[in-house]
């Protein structure tokens, strides 16, 4: 029986992981956090965040509604608010989308 390798994940992410992930400053993840009741990272006594990779998956459905689709503040806050579930489902189906992108890509890189 062949060895399959599983997937690691983390548990928590720090906020310089996160920052480095988006490739944004800690600083926008901050207002964010403020902004979007659905960010609730973990904080320790010192008052280190520490995000679930459930708090990531609401991050990319904030940078996507707000990058991507252009909608301001109040208006990814409000839809998160009426749609997190389509949300969720939509966002999942665009990384499925782009991780098969990308691997089409090596393919094509590889012909």
């Amino acid at each position: 029986m062949p060895y399959k390798e599983h997937e690691i994940s983390k548990m928590y992410y720090t906020m310089g992981e996160v920052a480095a992930i988006f490739d944004v400053n800690q600083s926008l993840i901050r207002f964010y956090e403020k902004e979007f009741d659905v960010l609730q990272p973990k904080k320790n006594k010192k008052g280190n965040r520490y995000f679930t990779p459930e708090d990531i998956e609401h991050l990319r459905i904030i940078f996507h509604l707000i990058r991507d689709k252009g909608y301001t503040i109040n208006g990814a806050r409000e839809h998160l608010k009426k749609n997190i579930d389509a949300s969720r489902e939509s966002q999942r189906v665009i990384d499925s989308l782009e991780s098969i992108k990308r691997f089409l890509l090596e393919v094509r890189e590889q012909l």
